[in-house]
């Protein structure tokens, strides 16, 4: 199922199962991946859905009463008429930060013009009750960070957030807001002439259905996509249990890099970043200078990533790949093409956990699925 192939009623059937009660972006690709698709998960039978590891009756169910269907396609006939951009994990669009990650979402809205891929991102967070010295940091950090041409990442919330978003806005920044809602959710509603200016010069995404309300729950899903889509995030400010920790602890299990911004040891909104460096979670900011001395990064353009061809034979199925994701290519090289059974058996990795990273690598163009659930290197 390349990205080339796919068709509008293939998007629309993943559509449906995200509108599908209980069925979440793990369970969706763990369902595509072993029935080849969507739409093939919509026409099998309740004995093919219940054999599939993880499955459970209550979501086979769901399934198969096709309750997703209606708003799905009312979703896409709206999407075609605003403008929404639907950005698929099939699509070459896709970001290839978020690609490789086992919990990344299923489908993107999106408006703007966010180059999602950018050769560089930056992640800003902190606590919604900025102080005035956590202004000024955030402010001097994006009007600094601006020679670099990164693409600035934060959450369209109060405090630091917006205070980035807007201070992007001014200094020619290309910034993306990643909300808790639909997409046409605006949350808070004072902040929808920043979302719209920053439409322009960058934009707004989320995972969330149109029409989804910011329930408390969504935060910690929304952070996960803002540590996911950047390179290195800072935290300007945070309370000893803000909401940016959650945030951080995404970026760590992300492997990237994190920074805190030290505070006044009296006040509580520095507590977190404070506590962060402390505990050496968060390596200490300075100034953006020292902070691209640490990452390599020089002004301008980065560096294209190497492509395939450029890699050495040796590197080539290791370079830009999880360690998981490189012993199951070195393995399928070796061996010709592998059922997924024996490929668990010999990598020690769950079933489950396999047939979605074995999906990620043939949505990346990497591997191919054969009859009898084998898969060979493309």
């Amino acid at each position: 199922m390349g990205e080339a192939t796919v068709s509008i009623e293939e998007k629309i059937a993943i559509l449906a199962l995200i509108r599908t009660p209980g069925v979440g972006p793990v369970t969706i690709r763990q369902l595509i991946s072993y029935c080849s698709g969507a739409e093939n998960i919509h026409r099998s039978d309740f004995k093919k859905l219940i054999k599939i590891p993880g499955i459970s009756e209550k979501i086979v169910r769901s399934i198969q009463k096709k309750e997703g269907w209606t708003e799905a396609e009312k979703e896409w006939e709206q999407c075609q008429k605003t403008n929404i951009h639907l950005i698929f994990y099939t699509d070459a669009t896709y970001p290839k930060r978020l690609k490789s990650l086992y919990d990344s979402p299923v489908l993107l809205y999106s408006s703007g013009t966010t180059d999602f891929n950018a050769a560089r991102s930056v992640g800003i967070v902190g606590t919604r009750q900025i102080s005035e010295y956590g202004k000024s940091v955030t402010e001097t950090i994006i009007r600094e960070l601006a020679p670099y041409n990164p693409l600035l990442v934060s959450g369209l919330a109060y405090g630091v957030d917006i205070t980035a978003h807007r201070a992007c806005l001014k200094n020619g920044v290309p910034t993306v807001g990643v909300m808790a809602s639909g997409l046409d959710v605006v949350y808070p509603a004072v902040h929808k002439k920043t979302a719209l200016d920053m439409t322009e010069k960058g934009g707004i995404v989320t995972e969330n259905p149109l029409g989804t309300k910011p329930d408390f729950m969504r935060f910690p899903a929304r952070n996960r996509i803002i540590a996911g889509l950047s390179d290195v995030t800072i935290v300007v400010e945070s309370a000893k249990r803000g909401g940016s920790l959650i945030t951080v602890e995404y970026a760590q299990n992300y492997h990237r890099e994190v920074y805190a911004v030290p505070g006044n040891l009296g006040s509580p909104m520095s507590e977190g970043c404070n506590q962060l460096i402390k505990t050496n979670k968060a390596s200490l900011f300075l100034s953006v200078d020292d902070m691209m001395q640490d990452l390599q990064w020089k002004p301008g353009s980065a560096v294209e990533t190497k492509t395939r061809t450029d890699i050495p034979e040796k590197e080539l199925f290791f370079e830009g790949f999880t360690q998981d994701e490189g012993q199951v290519l070195a393995l399928l090289k070796k061996s010709g093409d592998m059922q997924i059974d024996d490929m668990s058996w010999q990598t020690g990795i769950h079933l489950g956990k396999l047939a979605t990273l074995l999906l990620n690598l043939e949505f990346q163009g990497m591997i191919r699925s054969l009859p009898g659930k084998k898969y060979a290197l493309i």
